[in-house]
């Protein structure tokens, strides 16, 4: 398989018809299933043709069609084979599906789904309960100059769930409630701007299904990390009976409001999980070829990610499938860039991880891939999984280092200054070695996956008891604090302790070097009760409120100074590592020539105890220190420095907080 096959592969619309094709190496034959309105189902068998693609085309059959193939071939679970043509499989390649996926029993290969991989194979009909792919054409390509094309070294990422960001928004009409179309209203849009981010980053928009034991609770799998349909947006995010014209249309509005929109992929793994998952798809197209199968058992899969089951991204044709699942999300879409959920496992090899893996060295060569913001979430659960400053030019990475650092030094877990100083600026430790800079780092405190701000100095332990797993599940350690109250309290001390390790943690984070990550709902307190896994929470746990308490709502000022205060000094934003000086407390950084912004030098103080602090200041033969920042006051000023340090030798810290000097540069001769 070479080439890009998007316009092969799938269903592609001819002047009398609609041509059908499905990658399959190991199958013995393919039937293509015609659904019409009632329900009643035509098969037509698919002929095979040299390069493992079966294909048929058939005259007459136009958008609007609802189709799925069945395929055959042996179960034989012990060689890597699970055929099963009582199982109506989604294509691949559909680019939309008729609504969302609701597993039964009839969706799985063994007679009750469970027990022991090798019992005998289920022949009852899975069509009845099978979404349907829908035949649809490509949609024209977005016009390049309608990005907005931010610099990644200035970058502010706002992370955000489409119906937790939107559900409980209260100028959205019920209708938007959940919806892209709600991502996109004017409020919304309001908010992102007034709030200075650069990018949203959407947690997956593309079609997932819900795992069968959170079914069994009630629950389902909310962020969406089991995708089982690369190229086809998730209906359920949807307002309209439209759901691809309905993203699209909201990525547009974004980048006419100066916004860049980051798609959170998942690559690693599909929703079909272990060997007693079902059979919707890949499973039962090609087990063999699709997934990475146990070598000592292949009834098996490794589990890199951690669900069950793992792609084979070195495959000719997983790794086509992935290529054109994202220039389906960039050319159709307008998606400027993309997050890779458990990035170590798409660079795995035979011989273990690879900057140079073959999925990375496609990316690397396809011109409009390359130009676009690539993320890595650089980990996995497999062997040797973090790997943290090891992905190739052009990656940015979530740098899992900054917070854990930033996070124990505010604990008070981490009295040290030399691994903060790095971390602080831009982490040439971790990406120099690779060619890279400070753009490499993504800055992150907090993420969809743990506790939220607010939660990080509410609690002390997670509490998750609502997914139903008895506590197992989530981070065990989370460097938080509670300051003596675990969760709401009302006591006038804890809260406004709380509130100044808020503000330095914030501040920390808005004046480090390298993109910025901070999750949606922060500037805001929004909490989840201490749950620090809500994946299975489609309720008041994930939803941001909107609505909240003054103290709270406080925040939000805040949070926009810090914004205007990294973007009027560029030397916090420099492409360049931050070579941080060290004099602990504070650290200092002095501008270079040519270096751009009205700064000779910052300097940087932290206090994370609850005692004041008396800064003794450098002495600087030039004009004197001024203020930037002292996020002590929880109203700081909001058109940069506003007064001098009157004595120009030292400055008085209060405790919890974080402080930031500039001497000013020498006007031009």
């Amino acid at each position: 398989m070479t080439g890009n096959l998007a316009a092969a592969l799938g269903a592609t619309l001819e002047p009398d018809g609609t041509a059908f094709r499905l990658w399959s190496e190991h199958a013995d034959g393919v039937e293509l299933c015609l659904f019409d309105a009632a329900g009643e189902e035509r098969r037509l068998s698919m002929a095979r043709g040299s390069d493992q693609v079966w294909f048929v085309s058939v005259p007459g059959v136009g958008e609007g069609q609802r189709y799925g193939y069945r395929v055959h071939g042996p179960f034989e679970p012990a060689r890597g084979h699970r055929f099963d043509p009582a199982k109506l499989l989604l294509d691949p390649y559909a680019r939309l599906l008729e609504g969302p996926i609701t597993l039964r029993e009839e969706h799985f290969a063994h007679l009750d789904g469970e027990g022991h991989a090798g019992r005998a194979r289920d022949d009852r009909d899975s069509a009845p309960f099978t979404p349907k792919g829908i035949v649809a054409r490509p949609l024209p390509t977005i016009d390049d100059g309608e990005r907005p094309r931010i610099p990644m070294a200035d970058s502010i990422i706002y992370e955000l769930h489409v119906k937790s960001f939107t559900m409980l928004h209260p100028e959205l009409p019920d209708e938007l409630r959940g919806t892209y179309a709600g991502l996109a209203h004017p409020a919304v849009l309001a908010h992102l701007r007034g709030l200075g981010v650069t990018a949203v980053e959407l947690l997956p928009v593309q079609q997932q299904l819900t795992r069968r034991f959170l079914l069994e609770r009630g629950l389902i799998d909310y962020w969406g990390y089991n995708t089982i349909a690369f190229l086809a947006p998730d209906p359920r995010l949807a307002a309209t009976s439209d759901p691809r014209a309905e993203l699209r249309n909201t990525i547009a509005a974004l980048h006419a409001a100066g916004l860049e929109v980051l798609l959170d992929v998942v690559y690693n793994h599909t929703g079909e999980g272990d060997e007693l998952g079902p059979t919707v798809a890949f499973r039962g197209i090609d087990n063999a070829a699709y997934y990475r199968l146990d070598a000592s058992d292949l009834r098996r899969y490794r589990d890199d990610a951690g669900t069950g089951n793992t792609l084979d991204a070195t495959h000719p044709a997983v790794m086509q499938l992935i290529l054109d699942s994202l220039h389906t999300f960039a050319d159709e879409y307008g998606a400027d860039g993309f997050r890779f959920d458990l990035a170590t496992v798409l660079g795995r090899t035979d011989s273990g991880f690879s900057p140079d893996a073959p999925l990375f060295t496609a990316i690397a060569a396809d011109p409009g891939l390359s130009r676009l913001k690539l993320i890595a979430e650089p980990w996995d659960l497999g062997a040797r999984g973090y790997r943290l400053g090891q992905f190739p030019l052009g990656w940015s990475e979530w740098n899992g280092r900054y917070r854990d650092t930033v996070r124990r030094f505010w604990a008070g877990r981490d009295s040290g200054s030399g691994e903060l100083s790095l971390r602080i600026g831009g982490s040439p430790d971790l990406f120099a070695a690779s060619g890279r800079g400070p753009e490499a780092s993504v800055n992150y405190l907090t993420s969809h996956d743990g506790f939220t701000l607010r939660d990080m100095v509410s609690y002390a332990e997670k509490h998750n008891e609502a997914n139903g797993e008895d506590g197992e599940d989530g981070e065990d350690a989370n460097d938080s604090l509670n300051f003596g109250v675990e969760g709401e309290t009302d006591d006038p001390e804890i809260l406004e302790r709380r509130d100044r390790q808020r503000r330095a943690l914030l501040a920390t984070l808005l004046v480090s070097h390298g993109p910025v990550m901070v999750l949606a709902g922060d500037e805001l307190g929004r909490t989840q009760l201490g749950n620090n896994n809500a994946y299975s929470q489609d309720n008041e746990v994930s939803w941001l409120d909107w609505m909240p308490v003054a103290r709270d709502a406080a925040l939000l000022p805040f949070v926009r100074s810090l914004v205007s205060l990294r973007r009027a000094h560029p030397l916090l934003r420099l492409a360049r590592s931050a070579a941080f000086g060290e004099a602990p407390p504070a650290l200092i950084l002095r501008a270079e020539p040519g270096d751009p912004g009205p700064d000779a030098a910052l300097l940087l103080a932290l206090n994370p105890t609850d005692a004041p602090l008396s800064l003794g200041l450098p002495s600087d033969p030039a004009a004197g220190w001024t203020v930037l920042l002292d996020s002590a006051d929880p109203d700081p000023p909001s058109e940069g420095p506003d007064w001098p340090v009157t004595n120009g030798v030292s400055y008085e810290m209060r405790g919890r907080s974080v402080v930031l000097l500039a001497r000013p540069a020498e006007p031009p001769a």
